[in-house]
């Protein structure tokens, strides 16, 4: 503990006391056009690195940085899925370095995150272990939920309770252990809460989806112990820049099997320094069929709509936007005893079997984001936001209305850019939330309860070379619950980190980072006592349980050239006072009865992916992770933890077309919780193929995806119901995507 006090005292007593740098400036200039056509592209953004300073080419395609502080970058251009080689320069005193780019589709596109370090970085760079799936990645999907959509990704699998219900899983962390955002804050919903509430969303509509494995506490908070997920749309806030004219996006996309139909649109319309934006989209699916069943109860659906304004001056900006959601998913019955089920299933399959159950849920959010930049004084740049979501949701069996869920959050946000100060570059800020739950019902199994929380935070980076940089940072946060009638508990906790970012050949690099992350337990770890048919336990809560703390070390091997990425990262995280429902071996309510209890834990695997050109035309895809995890006093397996995991595959490339044959293996999991069931091994055909158009304003893609192809029997083993619900069978989504700027 010594260490962490000694490094948060370091880091906010460094933060505000950084100078404005007295060395000399010069500028980067250049242009970009598209390689398909030589013509000029307009609104590609450029990423100077390591400052993360972005801008946008103009109608011509040409763009400039200003005021460069003296001293060797690197200049990464994109727009839309195109990308092009990474541009060393050296900036000189009063002079003006050029770069220019020429874009294309291709198998290796440049990674972007915003959400590793609140700024935009490559993930080559970034100090977490990061992926991120852009508008091409995105087109294909075919999901009603977050955890379809990156289930299989390196590090990331899939805990659902059916279609609609799916929640990324990173690292074996679970819950209220990884924070799901859209534009850098938080969704709202009650996905966390239990296994049969979903995250909804509408994939075509993204712009990427970034994924954070390991704690990213210091920016985020507690609940990001494990890592994060974050939605960006075209409206993000470090996206700050306008644009004349018309821009946007339509999309649609149907399926067999499933019967899936759906579609979106977006436009953007630039004037002046005024944007205005509007958007809508929804997505249908109907029961799904497994090699051998049909799966009753499992359709799902999700409208959504946006709109807002934006104003974007020279030195500020502001962006105000409201946004609405709705749908209903449904959830297979899976109370049934094993033997009840093979019984009675003749007679459930003619609609005569238990009671099916749907959850209809609605999402409204206001938020306003804004900020300074450019400000050429020891502060350079302010960023501030503030968000309002109201979420409910219904659980309807029989027609009735058992349960109702309520979640009324706000959460505000204010960060401080530190204007770079020979090697040393930052933020520091703070953040709040106020949160208000209830549940009405039969499964209302915890009080009404009031959140607050608080916290600062200060991440700095230190440039110790041309080749090594450092990272440190800390959080001290604050959570308090008042429930009613029950016992109020608060919790402080301070979370710090350090880490090195060293380039050890040309495109390569090794990271280390050592984390120290706390938690404060979730209301229904505190409150519960009652039936919970979403997590299929009886659970009683303890208003007694303790903060839960990590210490972790990540290590990642990283190489980046034009014919070939991959990385290799490998993790250990021990958890004192973890949080986790102890089966009691008693029943009640027809469901076996936990208590949330509390031991030591222990966390560690690696993950990993390979992107090689074989060929100019071939292109070689692998991927694989592994996650061991325990109750290290009791020798027990953690429950819901993924089995061993690969993927192989290729992309077959010639002019626009693309076709993509993968094989996605599992191994067996036998080291399972003593209320788990263990899982069989398996492995999925699956084949992909796309037709791209790029224009000098444009982007066309079609899309075709068999997924199972061999019809192969499995299931997941992070499902809550993988004993009477199998993942999906043989099928095909087609798609149609184009993208205007």
């Amino acid at each position: 503990m010594v260490f962490p006090l000694v490094l948060v005292a370091a880091v906010f007593l460094v933060a505000p006391l950084v100078a404005q740098s007295s060395a000399s400036t010069g500028s980067i200039a250049g242009k970009i056009t598209l390689a398909a056509t030589g013509n000029p592209l307009h609104h590609a953004s450029v990423l100077l690195l390591p400052l993360g300073r972005v801008v946008e080419s103009d109608d011509d395609g040409l763009y400039r940085f200003a005021d460069v502080p003296v001293g060797k970058y690197t200049l990464v251009a994109n727009v839309n899925g195109l990308s092009g080689e990474r541009i060393p320069v050296a900036v000189t005193a009063g002079g003006t370095a050029t770069a220019d780019f020429v874009l294309a589709i291709s198998p290796l596109r440049q990674e972007i995150t915003v959400t590793a370090s609140g700024r935009p970085e490559t993930t080559l760079e970034a100090f977490s272990s990061v992926s991120s799936l852009d508008t091409l990645d995105l087109a294909t999907k075919a999901a009603a939920s977050l955890g379809d959509v990156l289930d299989g990704q390196p590090g990331v699998a899939k805990r659902s309770f059916g279609p609609g219900t799916g929640r990324p899983v990173l690292r074996g962390f679970d819950g209220d252990r990884v924070l799901i955002m859209q534009d850098g804050v938080r969704t709202g919903s009650l996905s966390s809460q239990s296994g049969d509430h979903g995250e909804p969303l509408d994939p075509q509509s993204l712009e990427r989806v970034e994924v954070v494995r390991g704690p990213a506490t210091l920016l985020y908070g507690s609940n990001a112990i494990g890592g994060v997920v974050n939605m960006i749309t075209g409206h993000h806030e470090a996206q700050s820049a306008g644009h004349e004219g018309l821009h946007g996006y339509l999309s649609t996309i149907g399926g067999t099997n499933n019967g899936l139909h759906g579609g979106s649109a977006g436009l953007d319309y630039g004037v002046g320094r005024w944007v205005f934006r509007m958007g809508s989209g929804g997505q249908r699916t109907s029961d799904y069929r497994t090699p051998v069943d049909r799966i009753f109860n499992s359709a799902t659906r999700t409208y959504s709509g946006q709109a807002g304004v934006a104003r974007y001056g020279e030195r500020s900006w502001f962006n105000l936007s409201y946004n609405t959601q709705r749908g209903t998913y449904q959830v297979p019955n899976a109370e049934l005893e094993e033997e009840e089920h093979h019984e009675g299933k003749e007679e459930e399959h003619e609609g005569h079997g238990h009671e099916s159950v749907r959850l209809p849920f609605t999402r409204q959010g206001v938020r306003l984001a804004g900020g300074f930049r450019n400000l050429n004084r020891p502060i350079e740049g302010i960023q501030y936001s503030y968000n309002y979501t109201d979420w409910r949701h219904n659980e309807v069996a029989g027609g009735e209305i058992e349960n109702q869920f309520f979640n009324k959050q706000s959460d505000y946000r204010v960060v401080f850019e530190q204007r770079r100060s020979g090697r040393l570059s930052g933020s520091f800020g703070g953040w709040g939330l106020r949160r208000d739950y209830k549940a009405i019902g039969a499964e209302a199994i915890t009080p009404p309860v009031v959140q607050n929380a608080l916290a600062a935070f200060a991440v700095e980076t230190l440039s110790l070379s041309d080749r090594v940089r450092m990272q440190f940072g800390a959080r001290l946060e604050n959570n308090r619950f008042r429930p009613e009638g029950l016992r109020n508990r608060s919790f402080t906790g301070l979370s710090g980190s350090v880490g090195v970012n060293a380039s050890v050949w040309d495109g390569g690099v090794f990271v280390a980072n050592y984390n120290h992350s706390y938690r404060a337990p979730a209301i229904e770890e505190l409150y519960a006592n009652g039936p919970h048919l979403g997590n299929l336990t009886f659970e009683v809560g303890s208003a007694n349980l303790r903060r839960e703390r990590g210490d972790g070390l990540d290590l990642s091997l990283r190489h980046t050239t034009n014919r070939v990425r991959a990385e290799l990262n490998y993790f250990y995280y021990r958890m004192r006072d973890f949080v986790f429902l102890a089966p009691t071996g008693k029943r009640e309510d027809g469901l076996p009865v936990a208590e949330y209890s509390q031991a030591n834990s222990r966390y560690t695997g690696v993950d990993g992916r390979i992107q090689a050109g074989l060929h100019k035309n071939v292109w070689l895809n692998l991927g694989f992770d592994t996650v061991n995890a325990e109750l290290t006093g009791l020798g027990t397996p953690l429950p819901r933890i993924p089995p061993v995991r690969g993927r192989v595959g290729f992309d077959l490339r010639a002019g626009r077309w693309s076709l993509l044959p993968e094989v996605v293996m599992s191994n067996q999991q036998n080291r399972v919780y003593l209320t788990e069931t263990e899982t069989a091994g398996f492995a999925v055909f699956n084949l992909r193929g796309t037709y791209t158009v790029t224009t000098q304003h444009t982007i066309h893609l079609f899309g075709v995806n068999f997924f199972n192809a061999g019809n192969r029997l499995y299931r997941n083993h992070l499902s809550f119901i993988k004993d009477v619900a199998p993942e999906i069978g043989r099928g095909a989504s087609f798609s149609y995507s184009v993208r205007f700027f």
